[in-house]
């Protein structure tokens, strides 16, 4: 009595080989993924870039704000403005000079203190500091005007 195999017929061989059944992506379907990812890229990352800018100009004002509330406050207590950014480190109303986020190599720009010219021996120092980063931010106010 011969057996009846289902298997061969539900699925069926080529050549007796299990080569049509293997499973896998297409050439085109990996292509398409592609495209799909280099859009998705195209469009992420210029909003990266621009938030990465946003953080820094937040970060150097923030920063500048922290340095000229310093100089403000060594200027109340001592009655005369500091004569150095380190000098305010070493009173201890900073506890380090940051960096200036948008261009690390740049040094601060120093403001001297408005001096009264009545009096004789006035003393000088910082008044204000700026940041000497070239270029502009994302509203084309210079770095150097904050």
């Amino acid at each position: 009595m011969k057996i009846f195999n289902r298997t061969k017929y539900l699925r069926p061989e080529v050549d007796g080989s299990r080569r049509n059944t293997q499973r896998g992506f297409t050439f085109m379907e990996l292509l398409i993924v592609m495209v799909i990812i280099g859009i998705l890229a195209a469009v992420a990352i210029p909003v990266y870039i621009a938030h990465v800018r946003r953080a820094k100009e937040v970060s150097l004002q923030s920063d500048l704000w922290a340095m000229r509330r310093a100089i403000d406050y060594y200027a109340t207590d001592k009655e005369k403005p500091p004569s150095t950014l380190q000098e305010l480190v070493a009173a201890g109303y900073l506890r380090d000079i940051p960096k200036d986020p948008v261009c690390p190599e740049c040094p601060w720009t120093e403001i001297a203190a408005p001096t009264d010219s009545s009096v004789a021996n006035a003393p000088t120092g910082i008044g204000d500091v700026k940041s000497s980063a070239p270029g502009n931010d994302a509203n084309g106010k210079p770095f150097t005007e904050y």
